[in-house]
């Protein structure tokens, strides 16, 4: 269930990564942080891969503010290496091995009967207490 209490302190929670990001295809065209929107980088189903090294990647598959916003800084849309020192400093519990990454195909259908309940699966699967999408 989204926007819930915690059940327990966020200091002894497992907590999971939820991102829009793509991983970047280097045949898909220019994907830097400079790049005009770009179709060909979507992608279309659920993936999750591990934080332990952190992946190359990108947003220029997204709609977003190009002009006042820039895609320079991982963390303004994939926090990992901020979540890492969170966890860190102790003030969350575990971050999970792995993140998860949600396709943004403007399709409520797709999002609630298909990807939404996958995110769900791999979260129970992996003991998730509480998750941060970050939506870019």
């Amino acid at each position: 269930m989204p926007f819930v209490s915690l059940t327990k302190p966020l200091t002894h929670s497992r907590v999971g990564l939820i991102s829009t990001a793509a991983p970047f295809k280097p045949d898909a065209g220019d994907q830097g942080p400079s790049a005009p929107y770009n179709a060909s980088a979507k992608f279309t189903e659920v993936y999750s891969m591990p934080i332990k090294s952190s992946p190359d990647l990108r947003i220029a598959h997204l709609g977003y503010d190009r002009k006042h916003t820039s895609a320079e800084d991982l963390n303004s849309y994939f926090p990992l290496q901020r979540l890492k020192e969170a966890a860190a400093a102790e003030r969350m519990g575990d971050l999970n091995s792995r993140f998860y990454a949600v396709p943004t195909l403007r399709s409520r259908r797709l999002t609630t009967e298909r990807d939404a309940p996958e995110i769900l699966d791999m979260c129970r699967e992996d003991g998730i207490d509480a998750a941060i999408l970050v939506a870019t």
